[in-house]
């Protein structure tokens, strides 16, 4: 079993939202350093005041671009060589678009993806051969619900966060018939109260501009789960080395009937949604 109590560990993301839940979890549990990164440094520095206060470990704050591949290859070489490699590797930072295929802007596209899906790649890679030679590890890739599930106007998202599971689950069963003893989890969290909807791009439409405070109130109305409780169950799946942590009962649903029904779960999330407006 993975241990959080006097391990090291790197987080990327965490200057809101399950990141800071994270390293604040991890503080109140334990852990003896946590490396936590993001490109908001006075987020990051408020999350980094209240993890203190819970605990005596010791809470490293980085600027970090994880679209940025030579940035993460720089910070894993310098925490590597301060501290040797960590013990848990998070890789959580993500962003959202809220846009149809036939609209989206490249940029856009490219956006998500260099953050939600090549921040993971390089997050992993980065650690994985020294953990690998060292012999134990473990490394927490952050998907969603829409890792499992598919809804209209979220196709970027979507493709990141689906790429985000393959990619995980093909690392695992490498990890495994490797016999590497390097542990590997995906994270599929349902809707969780942070700023992600809040912060996401739309597309250039007129429409879906002037209705953006609706569809993040949407989701705030659809988000149930804390960023505290996405934490406590995202350690404690990675204390018990699952494969899947499942965050809320939203997921948990999502995912029975993604397995029942994998082609027609849209018809009934398409009632269930218009049911909701109804």
């Amino acid at each position: 079993m993975t241990q959080i109590s006097g391990s090291t560990i790197f987080i990327t993301g965490c200057a809101s939202g399950i990141g800071r839940a994270l390293v604040k979890h991890a503080i109140q549990h334990g852990a003896a350093r946590v490396i936590a990164t993001d490109v908001d440094m006075k987020g990051l520095e408020e999350t980094a005041a209240q993890a203190r206060s819970l605990g005596s470990g010791a809470v490293e704050t980085h600027m970090l671009d994880v679209a940025s591949k030579d940035a993460v290859y720089d910070l894993a070489a310098q925490v590597t060589a301060d501290y040797g490699t960590p013990d848990i590797i998070i890789n959580n930072a993500g962003v959202a678009l809220f846009a149809q295929v036939s609209e989206m802007a490249y940029e856009d596209f490219e956006w998500v993806m260099d953050i939600d899906f090549w921040g993971m790649v390089y997050g992993t890679k980065a650690f994985l051969n020294q953990m690998i030679e060292r012999k134990r590890g473990h490394i927490v890739n952050v998907s969603s619900i829409f890792g499992m599930i598919a809804v209209p106007g979220n196709s970027a998202y979507h493709a990141a966060k689906f790429g985000i599971r393959g990619f995980t689950e093909s690392l695992r069963a490498e990890m495994t018939a490797d016999a590497t003893n390097v542990k590997i989890s995906c994270v599929h969290p349902g809707g969780i109260k942070t700023n992600v909807a809040r912060n996401a791009r739309l597309a250039q439409n007129e429409e879906l501009l002037a209705r953006k405070e609706e569809i993040t109130q949407g989701f705030d109305d659809f988000a149930r789960t804390t960023p505290e409780e996405a934490a406590r169950v995202i350690f404690t799946g990675i204390e018990k080395d699952n494969p899947r942590i499942l965050i809320g009962g939203d997921a948990r649903f999502m995912d029975r009937i993604q397995r029942l029904m994998p082609v027609k779960y849209q018809n009934i999330l398409g009632r269930l949604f218009r049911g909701n407006e109804d």
